[in-house]
C-alpha cells in the first residue's frame, strides 16, 4: 500500500485543472497544442512537476520556446489553480517536456518495420506456420 495518497490526489487534480487552464487561458501565440501528459506532486506539496507534451513536429527548440512560455506563464496558472482548488499551499509549478510519447512511437515504427522486414523474407507459400503449431498431424 501507497504512503502518499494525498499528493496522488492532488497531482490529478492539479493535471485535470492545468490542462483546462493551458488551453482556454495561457494566450500567448508562441504556445503550441500542449497536452499535461502526467503531474508529480512532492511529499510536502512544495513543488509539481508538470510534464508536457506537444503535438505535432517535435522540434526543440520548439519545445524550448514552449516550456519558456510555461515558464513565465507558471505564476497566473498557480494563482488561478488556487481559486480552483481548496489547498493550504499550491504546489511550485515546473514544466518537463515528456519524452515518452515520442520514445513510444519511434519504438512503434521500430516493430512496424521489423514485421515488415520478415514478411517480405517469408516465402509465399509458408503460411501454415502462422497459426503457432509445430505441424504435427494426429
Amino acid at each position: 500500500m501507497r504512503e502518499f495518497k494525498r499528493t496522488d490526489r492532488v497531482a490529478d487534480q492539479l493535471q485535470k485543472e492545468l490542462a483546462v487552464l493551458i488551453q482556454r487561458e495561457v494566450k500567448d501565440p508562441r504556445l503550441g497544442m500542449v497536452t499535461v501528459s502526467g503531474v508529480e506532486v512532492s511529499r510536502d506539496l512544495g513543488y509539481a512537476d508538470v510534464h508536457i507534451t506537444l503535438l505535432g513536429e517535435q522540434d526543440p527548440e520548439r519545445i524550448k520556446e514552449n516550456l519558456k512560455v510555461l515558464k513565465r506563464a507558471g505564476g497566473f496558472l498557480r494563482s488561478q489553480v488556487a481559486r480552483r482548488i481548496k489547498l493550504r499551499h499550491v504546489p511550485e509549478l515546473r514544466f518537463h517536456y515528456d519524452e515518452s510519447v515520442v520514445r513510444g512511437q519511434h519504438l512503434s515504427s521500430l516493430i512496424e518495420e521489423a514485421v515488415a522486414s520478415d514478411r517480405s523474407r517469408q516465402p509465399e507459400g509458408d503460411d501454415e506456420n502462422d497459426s503457432g503449431e509445430d505441424g504435427a498431424k494426429d
